[in-house]
């Protein structure tokens, strides 16, 4: 199927002839943080149908956002990552997720909820406190963490090794630093109490 196209000589518009489609900035929030199979990309986009998954894959590799790659023994089984140029999408996800948290005003009944969802406003909180190092979040079964330098913050599946902060979190304490009700800080004195 050919790609649409808006037409116009203008960044922006080429920038969103690649990402601009339903659910592809979605998948590269997904990616962000380690290569993930199909299944896994799938059940943490709910809402997304088969067909549309399989067409926004095929069509972020043919872009060079993603790869596509075989692991373990069985040929069948492959990982999707991001490549530079996808993750150069970084920026852009962050100043969403800053701009989007003003949006998040109470969950609806119909939101679904991931907890590595809140990795980029809970990245911003971790880096007021630890403005270089390593920091791991635990919330429920989630695991993630964060190495933070000059150049900025990259979040990763698992937990670090050594990290410079530990935390365990509540979904609601997540939701509270993620939408601003308390800050990081606020949430590691209660838990301290």
């Amino acid at each position: 199927m050919p790609r649409r196209s808006y037409d116009h000589y203008c960044a922006v518009s080429r920038a969103l002839d690649v990402i601009g489609d339903r659910w592809n900035l979605l998948v590269v929030r997904e990616l962000s943080s380690g290569p993930r199979r199909y299944s896994d990309l799938f059940a943490d986009l709910p809402g997304i149908s088969t067909d549309v998954l399989a067409t926004r894959l095929k069509d972020l590799e043919r872009d060079g956002i993603l790869t596509r790659r075989k692991v373990g023994p069985r040929t069948a089984t492959a990982v999707y990552e991001l490549t530079p140029f996808g993750t150069s999408l970084r920026p852009v996800l962050d100043s969403l997720s800053v701009w989007g948290t003003t949006l998040l005003d109470g969950r609806r009944a119909t939101d679904a909820v991931r907890a590595h969802w809140f990795a980029l406003p809970l990245g911003r909180a971790v880096a007021e406190l630890l403005p270089e190092g390593t920091a791991s979040i635990r919330i429920g079964d989630t695991v993630f963490h964060y190495v933070i330098t000059a150049a900025g913050i990259t979040h990763h599946d698992g937990t670090a090794t050594s990290p410079d902060l530990d935390l365990e979190l509540t979904l609601a304490e997540a939701t509270d630093i993620a939408t601003g009700a308390r800050s990081l800080g606020e949430v590691m004195k209660d838990s301290a109490a």
